[in-house]
């Protein structure tokens, strides 16, 4: 089978919701990595890239109609270089990097840029069309996050359990106490933090430039962690869910805006376009799991990618589990016998500090995957999300 290598890749700074990159519309937005990566490879002829593929969560407001496709003409790519767009909720952006290498080692093509957006703050408010003549109802919906023009027989049979509710229900289950879930966002935020002091991200961020009326801004560093989280300061923070709950603000993903894009390429377009391969795919699987405990999803499809694979959790040297909340990181890995704590997991932090915009989040772990092998001169690594609706989806890379 034909080799798959993860090569260049950027993403924009992550901002907060309603913070500095709100300004930006989404398309616009998933531009400005995928712009990035064709100044940073002037030698490449932008011709030769046979597919664009973004995840995106959303695609109700801006980001309708094929972001993916508008991304692409908008960051100047040819009208001759297709585009599309994937949607698996959390993971969407994961599933685009999983779909252009699956597309490279059939052989259908040769090279793609991958990635995902998403602009939580842009997400608009939709209004569903009368069901009956002469209605007078109006239902307005917030598509930012969650259920919204609920089927009843969904609720019926599996419940709509809110993604907190869902991170409260892996709690009770897996029985993650609040002290642990705040010592691991502590945990996040601290690493996050040292890694921003020490640059380490600068190598995968592109500026986003937002211009006023007045003056141009540019943005290069993520908006959302919070460098004076204390164990005290979390330990503060009142149960988001009911009374007595353990899941909070603290210890939970942000609410965020970004994007990211890469280049996937096979070893004859690696040659042929100048590329550096960073990284080897190895595969993806994915998994369903209850909707009421989606945040469970990473454990049974990491099995099933190391089953296909015939790997075990110890041949990785890094793991990435995408941090939706804390309980639920804390549940997978201990199913998967691994010390959610330990040094291989999440070692520069993950989605409760840096933020998790959904179509991004996927694509970004994949990109901070490769590079940390790069950096580590570690062999393999596993990147894991849990997904809205109750899926897991999981991929495993391997530093060339």
């Amino acid at each position: 089978m034909i080799n798959a290598f993860i090569c260049e890749g950027l993403r924009t700074p992550i901002g907060r919701f309603g913070g500095v990159l709100a300004p930006v519309r989404t398309d616009d937005l998933a531009a400005v990595p995928i712009k990035a990566l064709l100044e940073k490879n002037p030698e490449l002829d932008p011709d030769a890239i046979d597919e664009v593929v973004l995840g995106c969560a959303n695609q109700a407001g801006e980001d309708n109609r094929n972001v993916a496709r508008m991304a692409a003409l908008l960051a100047g790519l040819p009208t001759s270089v297709p585009g599309s767009t994937v949607n698996r909720l959390c993971a969407s952006g994961a599933d685009a990097v999983g779909y252009a290498a699956r597309a490279i080692m059939s052989g259908q093509i040769d090279l793609a840029v991958a990635g995902g957006v998403e602009s939580m703050s842009r997400a608009p408010f939709v209004m569903g069309k009368a069901e009956t003549a002469w209605s007078r109802a109006a239902n307005i919906e917030d598509t930012t996050i969650g259920w919204r023009l609920i089927n009843p027989a969904m609720r019926k049979a599996y419940g709509v359990d809110s993604m907190p509710e869902t991170a409260e229900n892996v709690a009770v289950m897996h029985g993650v106490s609040r002290d642990e879930q705040d010592a691991f966002a502590l945990r996040s935020q601290e690493l996050a933090a040292k890694a921003q002091r020490q640059g380490y991200f600068s190598g995968e961020i592109t500026p986003v430039t937002i211009i006023g009326k007045r003056a141009e801004t540019v943005i290069w560093d993520d908006e959302h962690p919070r460098a004076n989280t204390t164990l005290a300061s979390l330990a503060g923070l009142r149960p988001v869910v009911r009374e007595g709950g353990t899941v909070t603000a603290g210890n939970a993903s942000g609410v965020n805006d970004g994007s990211a894009a890469m280049f996937i390429a096979s070893e004859n377009a690696v040659k042929r376009h100048g590329l550096t391969a960073k990284a080897r795919f190895l595969g993806m699987a994915t998994a369903g799991v209850q909707p009421r405990v989606m945040g469970i999803g990473p454990a049974p499809a990491s099995e099933k990618l190391m089953q296909r694979l015939n790997l075990n959790i110890d041949d990785f040297d890094l793991i990435e589990f995408n941090e939706a909340f804390a309980s639920q990181v804390i549940a997978s890995a201990r199913m998967l016998g691994v010390d959610p704590f330990s040094e291989r997991v999440n070692p520069h932090g993950g989605a409760i500090a840096l933020g998790h915009p959904l179509g991004m989040s996927g694509a970004r772990l994949v990109l901070t995957a490769a590079r940390t092998l790069e950096e580590t001169g570690g062999t393999r690594a596993l990147i894991a999300m849990c997904v809205g609706v109750g899926q897991g989806v999981a991929i495993a890379i391997e530093r060339v």
